[in-house]
């Protein structure tokens, strides 16, 4: 079992920077992909960012070139540096890790934070 602890949220004006701090503790040898996830009151949780065991990054097309996400050498720390941020990146920001397969080729669900909120706002 994983368990995921999220930091690094508050309130920040527009144009200024966050940065959020997601740590996986427990059984995280199968650790692949960490990703971070944005809900909004009242939206859906919609990808952010993630970052696969071997370094690929992905970002959703409204955070290119703000945000950034990166790991430690461990693989169990993923950071998110969200820069030039818009009153439209305030939501609760949750990390998301997802495993490699288990024996046998099973999914193994995948552990999600409890979040940590960041507000844009003048």
């Amino acid at each position: 079992q994983v368990q995921v602890v999220e930091s690094g949220g508050g309130l920040v004006q527009p144009g200024g920077s966050l940065r959020l701090s997601c740590a996986a503790s427990g059984s995280t040898r199968s650790i692949n992909v960490m990703a971070w996830y944005r809900q909004a009151v009242g939206q859906q949780r919609d990808l952010v960012a993630s970052i696969s065991s071997g370094g690929i990054t992905r970002y959703a097309d409204s955070v290119q070139g703000r945000f950034t996400i990166s790991r430690d050498n461990a693989g169990n720390t993923v950071y998110l540096q969200m820069n030039s941020l818009k009153p439209e990146d305030t939501g609760d920001y949750y990390c998301k890790v997802d495993y490699f397969p288990g024996p046998w080729g099973t999914t193994i669900p995948a552990s999600w934070g409890q979040g940590t909120q960041v507000t844009v706002s003048s």
